[in-house]
């Protein structure tokens, strides 16, 4: 059975210039907003839960940078293809990041073919992007203090 891809199923939003001028508006009214509530055109009112509040902030500050925005469930399962994509790294290496456990994966059922949490992949993003930023703390330490490196 074939598995359709899903980041060709994730809604993509790319801003144009009009949406970045009113994102960038809806960036400074939500900034330290816990509640808010909308007004729907029939009159009514829903106050939105402080998880979509925190949805709506960055999408909104994203969308006004300039930057598209790809809604995703955490729990989406991706193709080693597919984590490569979104890390700008090849497949082979992903397989070989799978293969040493570095990043985890289950097997679909039936199947030799392993998928991959989303929620696991931004966890080893954020984890690759500390030691990156912690590499180049020590490597300016070294440098103004005339360490040798």
């Amino acid at each position: 059975m074939a598995r359709s891809s899903a980041l060709s199923a994730a809604t993509r939003v790319e801003p144009d210039p009009d949406d970045q001028e009113r994102a960038a508006a809806v960036s400074r009214v939500v900034a330290d907003a816990d509640r808010l509530t909308i007004l729907l055109p029939d009159g009514r009112e829903i106050e939105l839960p402080a998880a979509l509040v925190s949805v709506l902030r960055a999408t909104a500050d994203e969308l006004s940078a300039g930057h598209a925005v790809t809604v995703l469930a955490s729990e989406v399962l991706l193709s080693p293809a597919e984590v490569g994509e979104l890390l700008g790294l090849s497949r082979p290496f992903i397989v070989r990041l799978l293969d040493e456990g570095q990043l985890p994966a289950e097997y679909l059922p039936d199947s030799r073919h392993r998928v991959v949490r989303l929620a696991a992949v931004l966890e080893f993003q954020a984890r690759r992007e500390r030691r990156r930023t912690g590499r180049r703390r020590i490597a300016e330490i070294a440098e103004n203090e005339d360490l040798p490196y």
